[in-house]
């Protein structure tokens, strides 16, 4: 894919593609609000990792419609979907697929077949991902990093653009399993969905009491998506903002002597890695583009650095016994570290 950056492009090509963006925006939202009451935030989280290419993981109790928005979304993108419902007793090859034995009806032979799992799709939606054990979890690592699958030694690409949209309920609810570190590492956010307001799940027990109401329609395409995600790498970020990112992530680790904070030393056991880096910057600059701008600001870092790294910061148990969550640790860490001078 081209790393150039926008400088390089005629400047009439650039305000026409990210025209572009912005009514494809419009036009997404418009089919997700048909069904998705609020969540404003979570909508516009999602549609960065689409801009992306990255994962996401939606975390919130049952009932907050997390199934429904994923579901909702890939189908206004005009994209193939697949579901898996991940259960205890949920296999590896039941995702990934497997080879069969079958008869060539040419030869008489028996010759090995491959049948695709659900994965090959382009979004695939992990349904209560941590409900099964992490042997079955784990196989999904190699298709969100590489978009491949690889069954017995043969390896398949996937479709692109691919996307693991991913549901969890939280882990303190029974019947749940944790999710292995490295495959939390691959999820570009990890967004939190929280209760509507009042006047909010109002209108969602009117829209789902009385009429059906209308189907979301794709209003967009996987060619558009592809051109999108490669104008997402060209916006160009100042040093001091890709700087500033860095030493964000470079502080949540315990010990770090160039943050060496009090709060991290104490209450966390390992930070982020230099994906939450690569992806914030990533992140950051898809949000610019949503908001029309065509360069990355330090609010752009602060407003994501939550998703981002609330699930690579590994705590300890004195957090647990002080009752510090990640999301809390994130808010400190933004007030502690300076934002270069510049931008404030």
């Amino acid at each position: 894919m081209a790393t150039q950056t926008v400088t390089d492009l005629q400047p009439g090509d650039v305000r026409e593609t990210v025209a572009k963006l912005a009514d494809h925006r419009r036009l997404i939202v418009q089919e997700v609000r048909k069904i998705i009451v609020g969540q404003e935030d979570v909508v516009n989280s999602v549609l960065i990792g689409i801009l992306v290419g990255g994962h996401s993981l939606i975390t919130g109790l049952p009932g907050m419609a997390k199934t429904l928005l994923i579901r909702t979304v890939s189908k206004a993108l005009g994209l193939s979907f697949g579901r898996i419902q991940f259960t205890p007793d949920l296999m590896p090859a039941d995702i990934t697929g497997t080879e069969i034995v079958e008869e060539d009806e040419g030869s008489g032979r028996r010759v090995w077949t491959f049948v695709p799992g659900p994965i090959f799709a382009q979004v695939l939606l992990a349904d209560e991902i941590n409900r099964t054990p992490p042997k079955t979890q784990s196989a999904l690592l190699e298709a969100m990093q590489e978009a491949s699958v690889t069954v017995r030694g043969k390896t398949y690409a996937l479709k692109k653009p691919f996307f693991v949209m991913a549901t969890q309920n939280p882990i303190e609810l029974e019947g749940t399993y944790p999710l292995p570190e490295a495959q939390l590492d691959r999820f570009l956010f990890n967004i939190v969905m929280d209760y509507l307001g009042e006047d909010e799940e109002i209108k969602v027990v009117y829209n789902t009491t009385g009429e059906l109401p209308p189907e979301p329609v794709p209003v967009t395409s996987e060619t558009d998506l592809l051109h999108f995600q490669e104008l997402v790498r060209r916006i160009p970020v100042a040093e001091s903002v890709a700087r500033y990112a860095i030493r964000l992530v470079r502080s949540t680790r315990p010990g770090d002597a160039g943050a060496n904070l009090d709060f991290i030393n104490k209450y966390v056991s390992y930070g982020c890695s230099v994906r939450a880096a690569q992806f914030l910057v990533l992140a950051a600059k898809a949000a610019a583009l949503l908001d029309g701008r065509y360069n990355v600001s330090v609010e752009d870092i602060r407003h994501l650095a939550a998703p981002v790294m609330r699930h690579r910061l590994l705590t300890n148990f004195h957090a647990e016994a002080d009752k510090i969550t990640t999301d809390h640790l994130i808010r400190q860490l933004i007030d502690a570290v300076p934002a270069p001078k510049s931008e404030i």
